[in-house]
């Protein structure tokens, strides 16, 4: 460090998210830290999209329904979450286009208060053939609470950059 407080000859590093080339199968990448699910969260993403479902903004509707007797967690915000809990450590300026999303499922409820972890599985991944510096990669996205129960799946297609060849290692 000079007296001017720089820094010289030190190798920077950037956080971003991984090129195709770095992203591996067979490989559970686990995204930290969670998320910790509000009622704040919950009435705001359900009023932003227009899901006026009691299950979600109705405290005395949903106390009184069968199985749960509380409010549920939007599924499409705990989908959002569970996908955005991976883009720092995985996506951050490298995805292009999110191309798809299959097999989603929600086995389990999420509460108010209820913190979801999420973990991120490579299943599949190949060079585009019509577009040159990019790749297709499926993603396998799991989200569980704070006990460990699986609360939702995604597979998700997306269309991620190749390293540019000056960045080559």
């Amino acid at each position: 460090m000079t007296s001017t407080g720089e820094t010289t000859n030190l190798r920077r590093v950037v956080q971003t998210g991984m090129w195709f080339e770095e992203l591996e199968t067979g490989v559970l990448y686990e995204h930290r830290p969670g998320r910790t699910m509000t009622e704040t969260d919950n009435v705001l993403f359900s009023t932003l999209t227009m899901n006026p479902q009691g299950l979600h903004i109705d405290a005395a509707y949903s106390d009184a329904q069968e199985p749960f007797h509380q409010r549920l967690v939007n599924s499409l915000f705990t989908l959002g979450t569970m996908v955005g809990l991976a883009v720092a450590h995985l996506t951050q300026g490298t995805t292009v286009a999110n191309l798809g999303f299959s097999e989603v499922k929600f086995p389990a409820p999420l509460f108010h208060g209820d913190t979801v972890y999420a973990e991120t599985e490579v299943l599949d991944k190949r060079v585009s053939k019509s577009r040159p510096g990019e790749g297709i990669v499926t993603f396998r996205h799991t989200a569980r609470n704070q006990h460990g129960v699986v609360v939702a799946v995604a597979v998700r297609n997306a269309m991620i950059r190749l390293r540019p060849s000056a960045e080559q290692p």
